[in-house]
């Protein structure tokens, strides 16, 4: 017997999949982008809400997905192991309740995003909003932060300031007293912060492209 649950899940895999979050599946569907938000899945009185035939069947002509393989996703044959990862919008992670001192996920505001399990349990996820980090990231693409992996020159990192600002950018070298970030895209200036200025800097382990 199919259940909530199962359907439910097999979207947030199917998103997962192709580096999307629920919200991201569902404009990328052509639907209402909060379609399908774990709020829209109970409703006001606590009945489920399943998804309908037509917003499931966008999605899969939106993601490519055949019939045959989203059963595989409802069954979970495809054996890859996921994990809930905490998401919340890059524009609204500057906002304070967040994180924590250290950068890790914090406090309450968060949805989740079924995702392939990562070797930090404090992981978690941002969607880009705009076009201000062309070309690399996109409005609607989800990257994975990881507040456990060592950082090294070259590698893309997200990075908060004192200042509440929470900015990606790419780490060209960072020193005992300052951090020089190079923009992702070109139209933008790099930066170059004091060290007493940064809060946290985590590095991005994964993005969707």
């Amino acid at each position: 017997m199919l259940t909530h649950a199962q359907i439910w899940s097999a979207l947030d895999r199917l998103a997962a999949r192709s580096g999307l979050s629920a919200s991201a599946l569902a404009k990328r569907a052509g639907l209402d982008p909060t379609t399908f938000n774990r709020s829209k899945r109970i409703t006001p009185d606590g009945r489920p809400r399943w998804p309908s035939t037509e917003s499931v069947a966008k999605a899969l002509t939106a993601t490519g997905t055949t019939i045959d393989s989203f059963v595989g996703l409802i069954t979970d044959n495809h054996g890859t192991a996921t994990q809930a990862v905490p998401l919340i919008g890059l524009a609204e992670a500057g906002a304070g309740g967040f994180f924590d001192d250290g950068g890790f996920p914090t406090g309450k505001g968060w949805d989740e995003i079924a995702f392939p399990a990562v070797n930090d349990e404090h992981a978690y996820a941002l969607e880009i909003s705009g076009d201000s980090m062309m070309p690399a990231y996109r409005d609607g693409d989800v990257i994975i932060v990881s507040p456990g992996a060592p950082i090294r020159r070259g590698d893309r990192v997200v990075l908060k300031t004192k200042k509440d600002e929470v900015m990606v950018k790419e780490l060209k070298r960072r020193t005992s007293k300052s951090i020089e970030l190079q923009s992702i895209n070109a139209e933008h200036p790099d930066r170059t912060l004091a060290v007493s200025d940064v809060m946290w800097i985590a590095r991005v382990v994964w993005a969707s492209q």
